[in-house]
């Protein structure tokens, strides 16, 4: 990589998903819909989160943020790819790309810790549940949240600024955003800190809530091994179950794209990868949590029923009697 020339860069052209012209609308049109199904998927739980007042409580406060991640993840990154897709001019100034590498960094290595925030709120809810609302509270819930948002800023701040000081050999990204791995593969030399730091730092502030998750569902499993009752059982797996798949779905992905060696970088397969934890996730999660949450169906149609009242929609009581059969 040294040898190619070397430029000052002041703005990177982002090749998108596809290179050809036939596929433009076809991915414009996919990933709009996915978008707009996340935002307002995302949106409607924040609200019934923070509205229903049988939802005030420290597991709905977490779900409320993680929906609000998932919201601001989603936007740093798709709305761009939209405008790009269909438009001739795919570049991003070179301050823009290091702003969108670092709110991306930050927001995403923020779901992991609240995923880990969640995780530790349901094994005190299983593991102790006399002693829960003295150890779980929303001032505890609120101090985890603001301590993990400083933590992955300053985390996101030592990466952006390590990558800006990089000498690029090229301005072409083979990705539809600001990532640093295809960043990294602009440098003229090997990115020996960059890298050293990915797997030392990045896995202590990316990798280590997903180990203090593994050792909170070790615990519950102990204490579910012990459980002799098939309904407290029954209902342990159901709490459990949501928070399980969305712990899966974001670490399989992140742990693929950032977690491996440089010589096993493929630009391609990443791009197709980094739709999914940021398009395809996003859109999943309020599905899962309210698919599988009674309580969250039953507030989703508390305020179904009062949107009726104040608009007086006559149709709503036969729709209201249909979701109530679907919950």
């Amino acid at each position: 990589m040294a040898t190619r020339n070397r430029t000052e860069v002041t703005e990177f052209v982002l090749l998108g998903l596809s290179s050809w012209p036939g596929m433009q609308p076809v991915i414009f049109g996919i990933i709009l819909v996915m978008y707009l199904v996340a935002v307002m998927g995302n949106a409607l739980l924040v609200t019934v989160a923070r509205s229903d007042p049988k939802l005030q409580t420290p597991m709905y406060f977490l779900l409320s943020q993680l929906s609000f991640i998932d919201i601001f993840l989603t936007t740093i990154t798709v709305p761009q790819m939209l405008v790009h897709t269909l438009s001739v001019n795919q570049t991003i100034s070179f301050n823009c790309c290091i702003i969108q590498l670092f709110f991306f960094m930050a927001v995403g290595s923020m779901e992991g810790h609240l995923l880990a925030a969640m995780a530790y709120d349901r094994y005190v809810a299983i593991c102790d549940p006399l002693r829960y609302s003295a150890i779980v509270s929303h001032r505890l819930c609120l101090r985890i949240t603001l301590t993990s948002w400083v933590v992955v800023s300053l985390n996101s701040l030592l990466y952006s600024v390590l990558v800006s000081r990089l000498t690029f050999c090229g301005n072409q990204v083979t990705h539809f955003f600001c990532d640093i791995t295809p960043l990294l593969q602009l440098s003229c030399t090997r990115p020996v800190v960059n890298e050293m730091l990915i797997f030392t730092e990045g896995v202590a502030v990316v990798v280590s809530p997903f180990f203090f998750i593994l050792g909170s569902y070790a615990c519950i499993g102990v204490a579910m091994a012990h459980m002799h009752s098939v309904a407290a059982l029954r209902k342990a797996l159901s709490t459990c179950g949501s928070h399980i798949l969305v712990v899966l779905l974001l670490y399989g992905s992140v742990i693929h794209m950032y977690l491996r060696p440089s010589s096993s970088y493929n630009l391609y397969q990443d791009r197709q990868v980094a739709v999914f934890y940021t398009v395809v996730t996003p859109m999943l999660n309020p599905l899962i949590y309210s698919l599988r949450n009674q309580e969250v169906k039953g507030a989703l149609l508390r305020l179904f029923r009062k949107l009726c009242i104040s608009e007086n929609f006559q149709p709503c009581s036969q729709a209201s009697r249909e979701w109530r059969h679907i919950s």
